[in-house]
């Protein structure tokens, strides 16, 4: 783990996902926060930044009619892989998923929160998937 690397974008503020998008910012901090305490025991954690992954999560989240919920996503089988890879190399933290969603995670380092609160908002509002596009 490296100090002079710039902090890691937190998760972004997630419109219609508050509690959810504010979870793993605390997850975030925590990892790292840890990390900071266990760095002269040999002790590696990694914080798994995964983008939208085809799991049944925005299924229970009721976030079908979102476009987000019906977006193609990222391979759970390639995401577990690169959390692996990454854990096991040791690093502190691993952007995972598809060339989409490591742009989205370097979009996120630059744009301000209001910016990455919108585009949430664009993705994750209720309706916003729907097949005529008046959602």
């Amino acid at each position: 783990m490296s100090s002079s690397r710039p902090r890691s974008p937190r998760w972004p503020p997630g419109s219609f996902q508050a509690v959810y998008n504010a979870s793993k910012s605390f997850l975030q901090s925590f990892t790292e926060a840890l990390q900071n305490e266990l760095k002269d025991t040999g002790v590696t954690l990694t914080s798994l930044m995964p983008g939208p992954t085809e799991t049944d999560f925005f299924h229970r989240a009721d976030m079908d009619d979102t476009k987000i919920g019906r977006q193609d996503k990222d391979d759970p089988a390639r995401v577990a892989r690169q959390g692996l890879d990454a854990l096991f190399s040791g690093k502190d933290k691993r952007v995972a998923g598809s060339l989409r969603t490591k742009a989205q995670g370097l979009a996120a380092k630059v744009l301000p929160d209001s910016a990455k609160a919108q585009a949430h908002r664009t993705v994750a509002k209720p309706g916003s998937g729907e097949r005529d596009g008046t959602g």
